[in-house]
Parts: C-alpha cells; structure tokens; sequence
C-alpha cells in the first residue's frame, strides 16, 4: 500500500501540479488566490537518455534470455538497473514507484516499441538470422505497426524462460491487484474466449507513454471515446455576479477543492467518507451556472470538462453506460471537475416500470448514480429545474446550489460591467431604470450588449443610442416568447 501511495502522490504531481498564488487579490474567496490552470508551467523537453539507458538495459535483457534460450550461453540471470537521476517523469516515476526487476523489464517492454519500433525484431533477427516461427516469444503484429508488439507470454518468457512455476508466480503482475492495474498504468490485453489470457498485449496506457517520452499529459479532445470539452473561461471571480447565498456555497466547493487531499489523506477520513465531491447548479438559463464551474477549476488549479450529453446519451441498450464508462475511467485519478450541463438528460428522475424499456433507463440511472458516486474528483450537475433530478441523486449531494435571476441591483451590476470601455452610453440611457424594468439573465444582458456594440460598430460611432439598446433588449424577450 505504501508504494501504491507513492505512485499516486507522482501522478497527482504531474498530471495535475500544485497550483501557485495568483497575484490578484480575491478578496471574495475565504482563502488565499490562487493562479489560474492556465499559468502553471508544463514540463518540455525532458532528458531522454534516462529512458535510452534503460532501453539499452532492456535490450541486455532480452539479448541474455534470447542466447540462453537457443544455448549460446549457459546462464542468464536479470542484472538490476541503476536509475539516473535527472528530474523527467521516467526517472521520478522509478524512484517514486521503485520497481523490482521484472516490474521495470515488464514496464520497458511495453514502452519500447514506442521508442524503437522494431526494437524486438533486430534482437530476434541476431539469434535467428533466417527467420522462422519463434512462439516462446510471443508478440504479435499490429494493424499499422510493422514491428512486434509484446504480449503478455513476451514478458513471461524474458523474465522466467521455460521455468514453469516461475512462470506461473509472475502473472501476479497483471493482477488487478497489483499497482500496475490499480494505477491504470500497464494492463493485459482482454483476450476471446478460448485464447490464453496471456497472449494479450501489453497495454501501456497512452498518457503514461506521454508522459515518459514528451515530459507532459496533453488534455483529452472531445471523440467517442472521450466524450468531454475542455472548458475554460477569462473571466474573473469578481465579474460573476451572484446573491452572497450562492458565492457562499460556491465558496465552500473551493475549500474543497483546495483541502479535500489533507482531509482525506492526512487526517484519515478516506475511510469514513465517500470519495469525491458531488454538487447540484440549479436556476434558469443564462445565470452562471457554467461561468461558475469554469472559474472553480480557474482558480484551484483543476481542468474542467464539460460533459457531451449528445454524445454519451445512446439509444442503443449498453452503449450509454459503456460512454461513461470511457469518461469515467479516462478522468480518474486526474482530480478533473466534471460538469453535466443540462443534466436532466442522464439523472433525470426513474419511472415505474410498465415495460422492458422503463427497465432498462432505471438500470441506467442506477449505474450512472454509481459511477459519480466513485469519482474521487468532483461532479457537478447543473439543470435548469431542480424538481427533474431523481431524489436519489439529491440526497448524494453535498452541495445543492441555487442560481436565481439577479435581482434588480445585480441586473444594474451586469449592465455597468457588460459594456466595455471603448463604448459611451447615451446621456437619455438610465441603467438602474433599466434594471429595475426588464428582468433579463446575466446571458441575455451580454447578449444585449453585443448587439448594441456591433450596431454601433457598423454605424461608425463609439455611442450607444438608448433606441439601439431597447431594440437589443426587444429581441431578447421575443426569443423566448416574451413581449416588453
């Protein structure tokens, strides 16, 4: 448990680092500012002779087993491997994690064919140079890569040869016990039915390869297989107006953030409390509800993804959950703030059960309720009516967050920050009369003022006319509906 611990505290350092300080004074925030997700610096080209010493360790590895195999040599024993310290993720990644010997061989043969790709051919070709069927090894072809891809009977063979039980006593390597698996950072192949289980590849997962050969974890983009956008804002704190209710709660989400490790961790609590963080954004459209989430992750340090409901929403029975399933597993361990936009669409409340169909959207509001439920990061749910959130998904809730329509004060606050400096407002324009007549969301203001600035714009002038600007206000109410 100890090294899984280290492992962990490695990963936590580099796929999400400890932010810095901002220097701008967020007084509305209980604690101390910190710098925006944006500032802190990534690793860039790292050192990578580390990783080809150790490919020329492999390499001594393989050589050895091969020539031993085919008796050009009468004994091979795994020699150990001295790391270099030179500050990449490799190397602080061997000293966190401290590998045995066949941990790091098992480890390198899944990353060489990343670095050389017919890394195994040329050591094969050396012992035989005619060619010929070789299964000992093991390996199999890629659909693109020309090269042999190691499997798991590979890595048997290079750290065990023909020594059956010791054969049998390293496939607790791919246990899912073993922190390889529980780390999410080497993995076997799922084989048919039928076919070894060892005869999978070894499957290094694609960040970690990253990682080991760039010195950086490159954000998902959005695909079926990631089914998120990254979501990021250059608006402050300060620019969110909200009633002092709501900053507060927001305010207790940000200690969260900024302390949930220590109170885990540190003072013990992972064993009484449930992992992760669980919030509900509630109030009609256009009130900051997104704003929100974007500066929680601006301001601790955390990349925010909002959730493609078009794209993990299926009509096909499993492929639902099968899509969360591939967001889920991809954001753990990542400490990433997932954000479910119009949520009512995924945990929308259960029916009774007239028929196999109602069956079926029941089961799949229950493993959804699971899988948030087991996420160590924090989730926020965000809908427009409160009401349509199953009650099981409402009592999991730590935090249940309204976002009103501003008041009349807020609305004179969204007009005086909305429009920007290079514009001047009429002198028949009164913003506060403004205000207290239409009620209009944050959204819809700014929706206003870039009318109003465009038409200006194409007018040739820097002046905002009161006719221009009821015209911007007019065309909002008629979008929903409305008439002033």
């Amino acid at each position: 448990m100890k090294k899984d611990s280290s492992i962990s505290t490695f990963f936590n350092s580099f796929l999400h680092p400890t932010p810095k300080q901002a220097t701008n004074d967020m007084s509305q925030n209980g604690h101390p500012p910190i710098a925006p997700a944006s500032q802190i610096p990534r690793v860039s080209s790292p050192d990578s002779s580390n990783l080809l010493l150790s490919l020329d360790y492999l390499r001594q590895v393989v050589r050895g087993r091969l020539r031993h195999h085919f008796g050009k040599d009468a004994d091979f024993e795994l020699p150990q491997f001295q790391v270099k310290t030179d500050g990449t993720p490799f190397s602080n990644f061997l000293i966190s994690a401290n590998p045995s010997v066949e941990e790091l061989v098992t480890l390198l043969l899944a990353l060489a064919p990343y670095v050389e790709p017919n890394f195994f051919g040329q050591l094969v070709a050396e012992v035989m140079p005619n060619g010929g069927d070789f299964p000992d090894f093991g390996g199999v072809k890629g659909t693109n890569h020309r090269g042999t891809l190691p499997t798991g009977e590979t890595a048997l063979f290079v750290l065990a040869g023909n020594d059956t039980q010791r054969r049998f006593a390293l496939q607790s390597l791919f246990h899912s016990g073993h922190y390889f698996a529980k780390e999410r950072i080497l993995s076997l192949e799922q084989m048919k039915e039928g076919e070894p289980p060892m005869s999978g590849r070894l499957l290094l997962d694609p960040e970690i390869v990253e990682l080991f050969t760039t010195g950086f974890v490159s954000r998902p983009k959005l695909s079926v297989q990631f089914p998120a956008q990254y979501l990021e804002t250059g608006l402050e704190w300060d620019e969110l107006v909200l009633p002092e209710l709501t900053k507060k709660q927001l305010r207790e989400l940000e200690t969260w953030l900024a302390h949930h490790q220590t109170l885990m961790v540190d003072w013990g609590m992972e064993r009484r409390l449930k992992p992760g963080y669980r919030a509900l954004f509630y109030g009609p459209p256009g009130t900051g509800k997104t704003l929100a989430a974007s500066l929680l992750g601006k301001y601790t340090g955390r990349d925010v993804f909002r959730v493609d409901l078009s794209t993990v929403v299926s009509k096909f029975i499993g492929e639902t959950e099968k899509n969360m399933a591939n967001l889920f597993d991809k954001a753990e361990n990542k400490d990433w703030i997932l954000f479910f936009d119009e949520a009512d669409s995924l945990f929308g409340k259960r029916t009774n059960v007239r028929d196999a169909h109602d069956k079926y959207a029941n089961q799949e509001v229950s493993y959804l309720l699971q899988r948030v439920e087991g996420y160590r990061g924090m989730v926020i749910l965000a809908t427009n009516f409160k009401a349509n959130i199953d009650e099981a998904f409402i009592r999991r809730f730590q935090s249940v967050v309204n976002f009103p329509m501003p008041r009349a004060l807020e609305r004179e606050q969204l007009w005086l920050r909305g429009f920007p400096q290079a514009v001047t407002l009429a002198s028949d324009i009164d913003l506060r009369q403004i205000a207290e007549k239409f009620e209009l969301s944050g959204s819809n203001i700014m929706n206003v003022v870039q009318y109003c600035c465009l038409q200006a714009l194409s007018s040739g002038t820097s002046e905002i006319s009161a006719q221009v600007l009821r015209q911007g206000i007019e065309r909002e109410f008629n979008k929903e509906g409305k008439i002033i």
